[in-house]
Order: C-alpha cells, then structure tokens, then sequence
C-alpha cells in the first residue's frame, strides 16, 4: 500500500481552498421585521429631572437590532418608541436611515438612546400618588422607579417585537 504524502504546496492549496469557501458563505438572514434585543442600562439610579441648576446626569439604554430587508431608519421620520411603565407616556425618537453594507439586504447593529436628567427632557420626573404633580422634591416619597418598553419601526411600517429595560429608580430630590 502506498502512503500519501502532502508537500508544502498541497498544505497551501488545501489552505487556500478553505478560506475561499469560508469567505463565500451567504450572509445571515434575518425576518423582514425588525427585532430587537435588550442589552443594558449604564447604570440604574438617577436624580429626578428638576432644574437646570442640577448636574446634569444620563443614563443609557442599549439594545441591538436585526432587519431583514434593510429598510430601519428614515432621517424624516419617528421610528424608536420608549414607553414609561407608570403613565404609558411615549417619548419619540428617529434613528437616522443605516446604510446597507456587503452583498446581502439584511442589516445588523447596536442602538444607544442616551437620556438626561434635564429639566426640558422630563425622562426622569418622579410622580405621586393622588396629585398630577411631576418632578418636584418630596421628602414624603423619597423614590420612584418606572421602566422603560421600546420598539423600533422600519420603513415598511413593520414594528418591532418589544423590550424591556430593567427598572430604574428616581431618586426625588
């Protein structure tokens, strides 16, 4: 029985084959709707939105996002939805349009909505029982806590499933 033997040149071609045919597979695949998944909050603990004599504080939401067919963002349009727990009160944001990179339609990535305490934004307002009162100080109700739901919209008016932050608490100074 003869033995095989590879030489220098066998290893190479054997080599370069492999590469080729891993550089040459498709490209994931996504649904045409956008899904988003949570990732985290920079911190959970924050002086309620007052006044401009404050610090001024944030706290970031990140969450990544798939879609399909490519079409998530629209400079012209609102297309990030944050939904406050206690009141259902949407603050609206634009995700500017995401350019399609590589030879398939579907498109990938990470989202970080940055929200401050300032006193114009009202992210971080605390609210109390029995009154329409917002964001003033209580030593009565030294904390409130809400959390945020997000979902995201193509261009296709495809909304995304929905997440979840984590709950974040109001300090009410």
């Amino acid at each position: 029985m003869k033995s095989m033997s590879f030489t220098p040149l066998t290893y190479w071609i054997v080599a370069t084959t492999l590469i080729l045919t891993e550089s040459c597979s498709r490209p994931p695949e996504f649904p045409n709707e956008p899904v988003i998944e949570y990732i985290g909050l920079s911190k959970n603990t924050i002086i309620q939105s007052r006044s401009s004599q404050l610090p001024q504080d944030t706290i970031e939401i990140s969450f990544k996002f798939t879609d399909g067919d490519g079409n998530l963002g629209d400079a012209d349009s609102i297309n990030i939805l944050l939904s406050d727990s206690r009141d259902g009160f949407n603050h609206l944001f634009k995700i500017g349009e995401i350019p399609q990179l590589g030879a398939g339609r579907g498109i990938q990535g990470n989202i970080k909505l940055t929200l401050t305490n300032r006193s114009d934004t009202r992210y971080f307002c605390c609210t109390f029982p029995n009154t329409r009162l917002t964001c003033i100080a209580s030593t009565s109700f030294p904390k409130d806590s809400l959390y945020y739901s997000i979902k995201v919209k193509d261009r296709a008016g495809n909304w995304s499933n929905t997440i979840k932050t984590e709950n974040i608490t109001i300090l009410c100074q």
